[in-house]
């Protein structure tokens, strides 16, 4: 009851804040391999007919920012124009020796973790320019992990609106895991979507509105 009045007086913060706005920096946060990129796929090819960035079985395929300007979304007769800022997942602690795994040769796999880490740096510093973030976790996963607490104390830090996907419903492991996510965030709405799949999407443009209404 308390979380959900706290809830409840920071939305009519936000929403004096955003009233008269309608376009909105949009922010995709996230562990590695959660979904980010995906989601913001599904909303480009909804709403623009194309793709946003490239998706790879192997972490860190998105390594640098991407952005996608004027993504104007037309949802229950309202329309609001938004910048995506898809971003480098969120990682404490990146090996090269985690992509030999994967195939990659030495050379490329430090390579790629140079990038990564550079990546995760370029992703903390853009929270400063977000009017909102979206966090994407992997629905099969356990939500309480250094990673998440990470993203979620320096989106707290600076008071950004956020809503939390729980992702990849589609797969067996999730069943029952989207409860752990909503008992470890319980001040943040959270929303299982399956992002590959596109279900539950209505909800997650309806709690979208909602987040900068």
């Amino acid at each position: 009851m308390v979380i959900k009045i706290i809830r409840n007086f920071f939305r009519r913060i936000f929403f004096g804040i955003f009233a008269t706005r309608k376009h909105f920096k949009l922010g995709f946060y996230g562990p590695t391999n959660s979904g980010k990129t995906t989601l913001a796929n599904r909303i480009c090819k909804d709403w623009l007919g194309e793709e946003m960035g490239k998706t790879s079985r192997i972490p860190h395929e998105t390594r640098e920012i991407h952005v996608k300007e004027k993504v104007e979304i037309d949802f229950n007769s309202r329309k609001l124009t938004f910048k995506l800022v898809d971003t480098p997942g969120i990682a404490t602690k990146i090996d090269y020796e985690d992509f030999l795994h994967y195939g990659l040769k030495v050379r490329e796999a430090k390579k790629r973790a140079k990038e990564a880490t550079k990546g995760v740096i370029e992703s903390i510093k853009w929270l400063d320019d977000m009017d909102a973030v979206i966090v994407v976790l992997d629905a099969t996963k356990n939500p309480y992990t250094q990673v998440n607490i990470t993203i979620i104390g320096n989106l707290i830090a600076r008071k950004i609106p956020v809503l939390i996907i729980a992702n990849k419903i589609d797969l067996r492991g999730a069943r029952g895991k989207v409860k752990k996510i909503e008992a470890a965030f319980p001040e943040y709405d959270v929303v299982p979507v399956s992002a590959k799949k596109g279900k539950n999407i209505e909800e997650f443009y309806e709690s979208l509105f909602n987040l900068v209404r």
